[in-house]
């Protein structure tokens, strides 16, 4: 393949001519977080960041942490200076990574990079963030992946010769990262929004205008019924007709993920004589890591489709529309009554008999229909949203592609 006039091959691709290819060790020196003993716990307060892989990929900057330590922790651990890059290097979610704005310290689940001056910090980020997939490839298949400190210190990395293209180059990237975390931001305060809504609307503190009357308090067994799914013998491949769907496709904020769904086969549905999806139809994760999460199926998605055993179908009868009992079923009090029982069991779940004991007060039909439009209307605003943002990611994932490789240049 011939190479355009003022670019070069390379072992990372092609690159301008004057642009250069290191090692990220020849520039940069590394260093691995560790914890401070947690059997005494008076090396833990709220002073100081102490950074795990969950409290990366929030935004650019770490403005925050989950957990912090005391001065006497903070002194016994590896600190990181204002500026480090701070990069995931074990785990599932290798490659997660974010900017230090302070000093701060973190797990041995992650590497901090400290690159010379003559460096920028914010170039780094980004072509470590463009590079992240195939950083994470190297820790192969293990059980628990890992990139060591010198695999890491190995990783090539493309830059212009001068630090003011690079710094020009990262302002053009933080702009896009402005923008999007603005968009994370709104979405974020319209889910409250929504969610202060819900608890007012679906629960008779607000009533919407020309509604009025007393609302029902009933269990859900004597206004809805469940049903279970199962899977064939053998389990299901992804070579069957007919999607199936499980607990790992409902996700908290009531949607359902269909890009991972398994399937069956066309004979075994035609068995089933429950758990076959209809539209409006209500899921409820019953077990595992997800339990206590719900969806609200659309039946435009699939002709044909169904649930295997991990989860329940909700169906409400005349006293109870279907949407209304899915939004009851995501207000912040149905969903520490789920996480309640589920703390409270021997073995963690949820079986139909809590489900159906479990308490709703009921509007007549027409207002709960009226209730759920407007919380719908909210939700097909957030997803607009959500979309916007994923849109400008796409596109600043584009830049970086093209910046961080000198394919485009900055004038």
């Amino acid at each position: 393949m011939e190479v355009r006039k003022g670019y070069k091959q390379t072992d990372v691709g092609v690159i301008p001519e004057d642009w250069e290819v290191k090692k990220l060790g020849e520039f940069a020196h590394v260093a691995t977080g560790n914890t401070p003993p947690t059997n005494d716990q008076t090396n833990y307060g709220h002073d100081y960041f102490f950074v795990s892989p969950a409290d990366l990929g929030r935004g650019k900057y770490i403005i925050d942490t989950d957990k912090k330590l005391s001065k006497k922790g903070f002194d016994i651990s590896r600190k990181f200076p204002k500026s480090s890059i701070l990069f995931t290097c074990i785990g599932s979610t290798i490659g997660k990574s974010g900017i230090a704005p302070i000093e701060l310290t973190s797990n041995q689940q992650i590497n901090a990079i400290f690159p010379h001056d003559s460096f920028s910090s914010d170039y780094l980020l980004y072509s470590l963030n463009l590079l992240a997939p195939r950083i994470k490839s190297l820790a192969g298949e293990q059980a628990v992946p890992i990139i060591n400190k010198a695999e890491f210190e190995e990783t090539l990395i493309p830059f212009p010769p001068t630090k003011a293209e690079q710094e020009a180059i990262a302002e053009v990237l933080s702009d896009a990262d402005v923008l999007i975390e603005s968009l994370e931001k709104l979405v974020a305060k319209k889910r409250d929004i929504k969610q202060a809504a819900m608890q007012k609307l679906l629960t008779g503190n607000k009533r919407l205008p020309g509604f009025s009357g007393k609302w029902e308090t009933k269990k859900l067994g004597d206004v809805c019924k469940l049903q279970s799914g199962r899977r064939p013998k053998g389990g299901v491949t992804e070579e069957g007709d007919i999607p199936s769907l499980g607990g790992e496709n409902i996700e908290m904020e009531g949607g359902i993920k269909f890009d991972s769904i398994k399937k069956v086969g066309y004979d075994f549905f035609l068995s089933m004589t429950t758990g076959i999806l209809k539209d409006e139809d209500v899921l409820i994760n019953k077990d595992g890591a997800n339990t206590g999460k719900v969806g609200l199926y659309k039946g435009k998605t699939f002709k044909e489709a169904c649930i295997n055993e991990h989860l329940f179908i909700m169906r409400g009868n005349k006293l109870l529309n279907n949407s209304f009992l899915f939004y009851f079923l995501c207000l912040k009090s149905s969903r520490e009554q789920v996480t309640k029982q589920i703390t409270s069991s021997a073995q963690p779940g949820i079986n139909s008999q809590f489900i159906n004991h479990i308490e709703i007060i009921l509007p007549k039909p027409d207002e709960q229909t009226a209730i759920t439009k407007v919380l719908s209307d909210m939700d097909a605003e957030i997803e607009a949203l959500e979309q916007k943002r994923d849109k400008y990611k796409t596109v600043k994932q584009g830049m970086m592609q093209e910046l961080l490789t000198g394919k485009t240049r900055l004038i």
